[in-house]
């Protein structure tokens, strides 16, 4: 079958499938579970109520059990046995994560990732946002800052890895160092601790154009009035943006942070792409992935730790949100 009727057969049976799913569980709710009738129609009219958002649940419980949970459990009882999967070892994959000292400097990176991309690019958007929003030409000035998002990770690493490059020529680092006397390049990927840092830049210049948007329309959205109030109370520019704004947007810029901080717990790209994990850049998804086709069971793992580690920014993220509802 050709892919386009393909997709379109898929469409249609899925449409389908769902309305007769919908159309047949109220159907047998109304007339054989609950009839709305007879001597205990007012406890059925009841009891169909709470039972009916049950089953326009029904579905989505059902796709989230088979492709959420029994993944996560599938993954952890197979981080039980050795590399074959056929001998189970209990928590020895773990004891020997903890002894390797390659899991150990996966752990440190991953920490400084945390440390400094969330906050280095929430701080840059939001400077960003408030500069851009003073220039006439701010909308150019957004849209540049901005491009880098359309760029794929893979993309954007290998953009910057020209300018890292070892060569006075190509690489813009050795070119200044050279404009400046420097005689011998430098290779700064190679250079230990410091690498990480550099390869964390090109996260936090992707991701300084999402800041910069979701920053720039919270500050456009502050009342202007405690603005000239401050301004007639003679506060600084600096006290009204650190004491008036930020305060204002606070929500916004924890959303930001948080949302950054969930793209650094799942990026793979951008060291396998600079480094391949090597020099000490390996963080817990590149270190997984350097066992996956050679050790299953240390890399699930890896995997259900890199799990363990996103789950309190999860459960502290949604509390926000439901603090913020109330």
């Amino acid at each position: 079958m050709p892919p386009i009727l393909q997709g379109l057969f898929t469409i249609l049976v899925g449409v389908t499938g769902c309305v007769a799913y919908f159309w047949l569980s109220n159907l047998l709710l109304d007339r054989v579970i609950c009839p709305p009738h007879g001597p205990h129609a007012g406890r059925n009219i009841t009891r169909a109520n709470l039972i009916r958002p049950w089953l326009f649940l029904f579905p989505a419980l059902v796709v989230l059990g088979l492709y959420l949970a029994y993944p996560v459990v599938g993954s952890f009882v197979r981080s039980l046995h050795d590399r074959s999967g056929t001998e189970f070892i209990g928590l020895g994959n773990y004891a020997d994560l903890i002894a390797s000292g390659g899991f150990r400097v996966a752990v440190r990176n991953n920490i400084l990732w945390l440390l400094v991309v969330p906050a280095a690019a929430t701080a840059f958007g939001l400077l960003a946002a408030q500069l851009t929003d003073r220039l006439s030409w701010g909308n150019v000035a957004k849209s540049l800052i901005f491009m880098p998002m359309a760029i794929s990770f893979v993309g954007a690493s290998l953009i910057w890895r020209f300018v890292y490059d070892n060569s006075f020529d190509i690489g813009l680092i050795n070119a200044v160092r050279g404009a400046f006397g420097a005689e011998r390049a430098i290779d700064v990927i190679q250079i230990p601790f410091w690498n990480n840092f550099f390869i964390m830049f090109i996260m936090v210049w992707i991701q300084t154009g999402f800041a910069m948007v979701i920053l720039s329309a919270a500050l456009r959205g502050i009342p202007e009035e405690t603005v000239e109030a401050a301004i007639m109370d003679g506060a600084s520019p600096t006290q009204i943006f650190f004491r008036i704004k930020v305060p204002q947007i606070m929500g916004t810029i924890v959303v930001v942070w948080t949302t950054i901080t969930f793209l650094v717990l799942k990026v793979f790209d951008i060291v396998y792409t600079m480094t391949g994990g090597n020099f000490g850049t390996h963080i817990l998804p590149s270190y997984m992935m350097s066992f996956m086709f050679r050790d299953d069971g240390r890399a699930t793992a890896v995997a259900f730790v890199i799990m363990i580690l996103v789950l309190p920014v999860m459960i502290w993220n949604i509390r926000q949100a439901r603090r913020e509802m109330r």
